[in-house]
């Protein structure tokens, strides 16, 4: 698979000003005590570290092509006495073969507009759940990138790359069995959406 088109990847700084507490995000978003999760592009954990913390005691398989990404996330679980994240390097179209269980939940974070193959990906993510699984995607606003500005500077992906709720949504449920049951405003500047079977 062809890595997707990035805007980079931003640091722990940048990403605290839009969400200063991810846990909290993620319990908006339905992560939950006991869920086992697959967060796709985890990146260096952001988001995996404190659904880890929220899961406990389940596992939190954390996802990306990077193995140098996966390197700096076990090294902060392991600073942050962290022990229920696994690093899985892969092909998230293959998302079931890389996981040793179906998840509970399956969180992509940031990536959906980058992503070429959406149905070749919402395919591999639905053979991942759980039968009462869930996909959630959170992503930018379909605002232009001059109005998603952080400290001044305009951030996140190309206006162009961009891709609202309502396409989102037509782009997972086109191509698997899962359906929209909640849409989260997670601003200043995302949306969550909640897929179920």
């Amino acid at each position: 698979m062809d890595r997707f088109r990035n805007t980079g990847q931003p640091d722990w700084d940048w990403w605290g000003r839009l969400w200063p507490t991810p846990g909290d995000t993620l319990r908006r978003l339905g992560v939950a005590p006991g869920d086992r999760v697959a967060e796709i592009g985890c990146g260096n954990g952001y988001f995996a570290l404190p659904a880890a913390r929220i899961a406990d005691p389940a596992s939190v398989y954390a996802v990306d092509l990077d193995e140098s990404l996966l390197a700096e996330l076990e090294g902060l679980a392991e600073a942050h006495g962290i022990d229920n994240v696994v690093p899985v390097r892969g092909d998230a179209r293959d998302l079931a073969g890389l996981l040793p269980e179906p998840v509970d939940a399956a969180l992509l974070a940031n990536a959906f507009h980058g992503i070429n193959d959406r149905a070749a990906f919402v395919e591999g993510v639905a053979a991942a759940l759980a039968v009462d699984g869930r996909f959630v995607v959170v992503n930018w606003h379909d605002r232009p990138r001059e109005e998603t500005a952080i400290a001044g500077e305009p951030r996140g992906p190309p206006t162009e790359l961009r891709v609202g709720p309502a396409e989102t949504r037509r782009a997972v449920e086109d191509a698997s069995d899962l359906r929209l049951v909640r849409e989260v405003d997670l601003p200043p500047f995302h949306y969550g959406l909640v897929f179920e079977r």
